[in-house]
């Protein structure tokens, strides 16, 4: 990213504008250590030369290593987002399949989440579709893209800057400021900065914080490419490039000659034998020499030597790396120990990832059901959200992987306590079903239920008798 520089907007008061330049600067400061954070989790982080002792060429090789990846990807495979539900309502009658396939919303905020882990904080953007887009926007920015004013206060954010275009040298060409009722589109055109647009809304500042482990004196949360996984990222992969070299240069037998001279180590033209060549050859013929003070040479070996130090220094820092990220250290690819053949001690092994996976879903729930159902409003075409949405509520996959088995095990024994489940959704959900599988049952009992009337009330008249249904039943001679 380029130098910050002050940008002036045309149309733009100077509150407005002060603001607009405090979050740029605001956003260029934080770029070094978001880029570094990206470049560890993108696999970009190769270590270069590092004292004397292995050659160069091997650092140059731009050896990388995926644990950072590891550490973001294993919790965030254990934050599902299913959909959502409302207990007082069917979502579908506000436009709900409409609003999640024109956002990709499921995929957005999985992408949101990947974000979240990786630099501390996620937005979650609300917009009003242009002509030839869907009516309701959802957009995800990360903390390269964007950034705000947390309110301590209200828990919200008082304003957002967002980029929204770059030329080919990483330049500014479009940004949107975003404040308490009001969205301005601005954009560089011909070397000026204009305003391109002043939109008002009664939507407040329509922005979301997805963040990761929020804390009162870091309310944008913090990374899970932590200052401690970056250092052992770092030793591990110096102890790969040390096993690298290792590997060409110890593990071959060192030899060292008495009585013999240099003309064993050439060819017949009388160049010198590279020396792979002479390392690679099978056999070796060294001649007598009678005339020498030494007729024979004497050869003797170095044994070679053994790489297990340095596999073994690898196990012990990903012991410390699992330690660190609570993912299991068979996760990292040293470890040679077996899987667990129990559930029981599957779930023990994951205990730790396991409840970080339940709190940052925790975390992350009230945003996504804000930015959720400000989209369902913006869709409806509502200046507020009506009271009974406010049990509009996510819902998340368990972070315990269970066979297809345990799980309909423990549902059974859950409607045995209370078989009058079994007849709802919530019944078949426990069970195991998908909610694809939920539905297709569902409608199928609708039309048995319909099929089962219908032949009720055809036996019923063949037999001279009209169910009638009011305030009491009672069945009426025809």
């Amino acid at each position: 990213m380029t130098t910050f520089e002050t940008i002036t907007v045309a149309g733009l008061d100077d509150d407005d504008q002060a603001t607009l330049n405090r979050l740029l600067q605001k956003l260029e400061q934080q770029s070094l250590r978001n880029l570094l954070r990206s470049s560890y989790y993108d696999g970009k982080r190769a270590i270069r030369q590092v004292g004397t002792v292995i050659p160069p060429q091997y650092f140059n090789l731009g050896i990388v290593l995926g644990w950072s990846a590891k550490a973001v990807d294993a919790l965030a495979r254990r934050c599902n987002l299913d959909g959502f539900v409302w207990a007082d309502g069917t979502l579908d009658d506000l436009g709900y399949s409409e609003f999640v396939e024109d956002n990709q919303l499921l995929a957005e905020m999985k992408a949101a989440m990947v974000s979240s882990l990786v630099f501390g904080p996620a937005f979650l953007i609300n917009g009003v579709g242009a002509e030839g887009e869907p009516p309701s926007l959802l957009h995800v920015k990360d903390a390269l893209s964007a950034t705000g004013d947390w309110n301590t206060r209200r828990r919200t954010l008082d304003n957002l800057v967002s980029i929204t275009g770059r030329d080919e040298d990483g330049n500014l060409t479009a940004v949107v400021l975003y404040l308490d009722g009001v969205t301005m589109p601005i954009e560089r055109v011909e070397g000026r900065w204009v305003l391109v647009d002043r939109v008002e809304h009664n939507l407040g500042v329509p922005v979301e914080a997805l963040v990761y482990k929020p804390a009162p004196w870091r309310p944008f949360g913090a990374s899970r490419i932590s200052r401690t996984v970056m250092s052992l990222h770092d030793q591990a992969l110096r102890t790969v490039v040390r096993m690298e070299g290792h590997a060409d240069i110890y593990s071959y037998p060192e030899l060292w000659l008495l009585g013999a001279d240099e003309s064993i180590f050439t060819k017949a033209d009388g160049s010198r034998s590279a020396a792979w060549q002479v390392m690679l050859g099978r056999i070796k013929a060294i001649p007598d020499d009678d005339d020498a003070a030494e007729p024979r040479a004497d050869v003797k070996q170095f044994r070679a030597s053994s790489p297990e130090p340095h596999i073994m220094q690898l196990k012990q820092q990903a012991q410390l790396f699992a330690g660190e990220t609570s993912i299991p250290l068979t996760s990292l690819g040293v470890s040679d120990q077996s899987n667990p053949v129990s559930a029981d001690s599957y779930v023990a092994s994951r205990e730790d990832l396991i409840a970080e996976a339940e709190g940052t879903t925790d975390d992350w729930s009230l945003p996504i059901r804000r930015a959720t159902v400000r989209g369902l409003q913006i869709a409806n075409g509502l200046d507020e959200v009506p009271e009974s949405w406010r049990s509009i509520a996510p819902k998340w996959r368990s972070p315990v992987y269970l066979s297809k088995a345990a799980e309909a095990d423990a549902g059974a024994k859950q409607l045995g306590a209370v078989p009058w489940l079994a007849e709802t959704a919530v019944g078949l959900e426990l069970l195991g079903l998908t909610p694809q599988q939920i539905e297709s049952a569902m409608a199928e009992r609708r039309r048995l239920n319909g099929s089962a009337s219908l032949a009720a009330i055809r036996r019923a008249r063949e037999a001279g008798e009209l169910v009638v249904t009011g305030a009491a039943d009672r069945t009426v001679q025809g």
